[in-house]
């Protein structure tokens, strides 16, 4: 793992995930087929969140943090991406992660969510 840029970490995540859906959880009809394989690439990308936000909350420990503290140290900097962590962490890590739904559009929506998240902490490390 590449500590030294959280963000390039966490893209390479978001990239594992996609690679997964494409190659290993087939799909027919907007539908995946592998409910592992969604599984696998929901828990993925939601970790490359997770480490794009430790990276630019100054995170060193591997210590697990509840979702709420990552809601908290949001909530006091911008509510729009409040509302995309919720989102992501409703899609990739629930919906994805836990339940493996085989809904395409759902990962899709995940995968979007995860990637904004990561820009606006990526433009934020950039700033400052």
């Amino acid at each position: 793992m590449t500590n030294e840029n959280p963000v390039l970490e966490a893209k390479r995540y978001v990239e594992n995930a996609r690679t997964i859906l494409r190659e290993k959880a087939g799909k027919e009809n907007e539908m995946y087929t592998d409910r592992k394989y969604v599984k696998l690439a929901g828990h993925a990308a939601y970790t490359g969140v997770l480490l794009a936000l430790d990276g630019l909350f100054g995170v060193k420990t591997k210590k697990r943090k509840d979702v709420n503290w990552y809601k908290e140290q949001l909530a006091s900097v911008d509510k729009k991406v409040l509302n995309n962590f919720v989102n992501a962490y409703e899609l990739l890590h629930l919906y994805m992660g836990y339940d493996g739904t085989r809904e395409a559009v759902v990962a899709q929506a995940g995968l979007k969510r995860a990637d904004q998240i990561i820009q606006w902490v990526e433009q934020r490390t950039v700033t400052c």
